[in-house]
């Protein structure tokens, strides 16, 4: 038997496409057993991402059933009631209408955690309704805080945060019903709604801008992007680099550091240098730019300046972290980051 953590729990698995096998995938990297159930023409991201499902599936039993059978729904409904925990994406009422529904599951299954996750809930007034990540950030103010100073907003960042974000709710709540199952006996429904996760996250921007009376979405977004000394910047070579110097210690290094022009500008303190952030930024890219980037790395790194070069997703098997850290692995020759935590 497996020495990891979750060893001998067995996980019942109905989703599909990103948040609950991201979830499921890393319930597997901790120990527990994840049997698949996946529609007649397989899992949606087999055909949108195949790679993508590669390393979201790594070591699940995968099993295509149909389910409006009912001779195999009742097949599938045993295997439920073995299980410790069911995972589930579909929308509300579907898992009822296939005989797989909670209350029944619990009837026979008491100590079941059956997670049920989703994009708007199982309640309310969008319980019904399909959607993506880029719906459940533009319902959860995200979007709204999205593109850059003086841009519209945009698409987020180029990956799924909603979902990602979803999943590991759906994970520490799962892992939370897992001791109380240990201890009561009883399990529970997890009723995970993707867009509730998201706008939990959004709790400290709401706490600023209420205490700071940044009342329009115009002040709000000023805050969020003009920054003084915090940005993203491309150097003489071409390269990007990231920095961070928004405490008053790290600023005063910075700019000891790297030839900025700041005359007549009032840099004292944050809050002074927030005044003034178009400008003092302007001046901290026109010094990067005149620099290559190692060499802006090696300055403000010996002066303990929070600054990273920018890695490209093909970079990130081989940067020097990640080869450091031990953080890859790979199945079917796709390489992909493992669980970022090890459990001893």
């Amino acid at each position: 038997m497996s020495g990891k953590p979750l060893a001998g729990v067995h996980v019942l698995d109905f989703s599909e496409l990103a948040p609950g096998p991201f979830m499921t995938q890393c319930l597997v990297e901790m120990g527990a057993s994840v049997t698949k159930i996946e529609r007649p023409q397989g899992d949606q991201a087999r055909t949108l991402q195949p790679g993508g499902f590669k390393v979201l599936n790594v070591g699940k039993d995968c099993r295509r059933v149909d389910l409006k059978d009912a001779a195999t729904s009742e097949q599938v409904f045993q295997l439920a009631v073995e299980s410790g925990i069911l995972v589930e994406g579909f929308r509300p009422g579907v898992m009822t209408r296939l005989g797989l529904g909670y209350d029944r599951l619990r009837a026979a299954n008491p100590a079941l955690i059956y997670v049920s996750i989703t994009g708007f809930g199982q309640s309310g007034p969008f319980a019904a309704r399909g959607g993506h990540d880029i719906n459940y950030m533009a319902m959860a103010g995200v979007t709204a805080l999205s593109g850059g100073a003086g841009q519209p907003p945009k698409d987020a960042i180029g990956l799924p945060i909603s979902d990602f974000c979803g999943s590991l709710y759906a994970l520490s709540t799962t892992l939370a019903a897992l001791l109380q199952v240990r201890a009561t006996g009883q399990g529970q429904h997890l009723d995970v709604s993707i867009v509730d996760c998201l706008t939990h996250w959004m709790n400290p921007r709401l706490g600023h801008f209420q205490q700071a009376r940044l009342e329009t979405l115009e002040q709000q977004r000023q805050d969020v992007f003009n920054k003084p000394g915090y940005g993203v910047f491309a150097t003489a070579d071409e390269t990007f680099v990231a920095i961070a110097s928004l405490e008053d210690a790290f600023w005063q290094r910075l700019i000891k550091a790297l030839p900025i022009a700041l005359d007549g500008i009032d840099h004292s303190t944050h809050a002074r240098r927030s005044e003034h952030a178009l400008a003092i930024n302007a001046q901290l890219a026109a010094a990067i730019r005149s620099l290559p980037a190692d060499e802006v790395i090696q300055r403000l790194t010996a002066v303990d300046v929070p600054v990273s070069k920018m890695v490209s997703p093909s970079e990130l098997p081989t940067s020097a972290h990640a080869v450091a850290r031990d953080l890859f692995t790979a199945v079917d020759g796709i390489k992909y980051a493992r669980f970022p935590v090890k459990l001893t």
